[in-house]
């Protein structure tokens, strides 16, 4: 099936695992509550106060950044868990980061939030995983094989 045919080169293997890793620990923090994040409740309270994003749909986000950060980790469905993080991704720019601009507010100044560049970066590494699928040491290679 095309969803699991995956290049064989170990590319897609380093994209994966950093990407995953960001999205398992960010997901973590909206889900789960850990690194200091909000957890489920808190989180949906925030989105939907601050930025008016209704419940349903941040639990939608929630589970496309926790459990696509551990599918990615994995290498199973690794398309659609990178299409669910590059659609999460145009939603954060549009809602969040585009009227701050391109660059991240690395003086972490209090009147200003961070701009696109890192969430074009993870849209980028998505898109190699898009294209590539999983890559070496995946569970897609195991169940659809190799793609070249």
């Amino acid at each position: 099936m095309w969803l699991f045919k995956t290049n064989s080169s170990w590319a897609p293997f380093f994209a994966r695992i950093v990407l995953g890793i960001i999205f398992f620990a960010h997901g973590s923090q909206k889900v789960l509550g850990w690194f200091g994040g909000g957890g489920w409740q808190g989180t949906i309270q925030f989105f939907e106060q601050s930025l008016g994003i209704p419940p349903a749909l941040t639990a939608i986000v929630m589970l496309v950044e926790f459990l696509g950060g551990i599918a990615i980790i994995l290498g199973f469905i690794t398309r659609l868990a990178s299409l669910g993080i590059i659609l999460v991704m145009l939603g954060a720019i549009y809602k969040v980061h585009l009227a701050h601009g391109f660059f991240l507010n690395f003086a972490c100044a209090p009147d200003r939030g961070h701009g696109i560049e890192y969430n074009l970066a993870l849209i980028g590494l998505s898109l190699s995983l898009l294209i590539w699928g999983g890559g070496k040491l995946s569970v897609d290679q195991l169940l659809g094989g190799k793609d070249q």
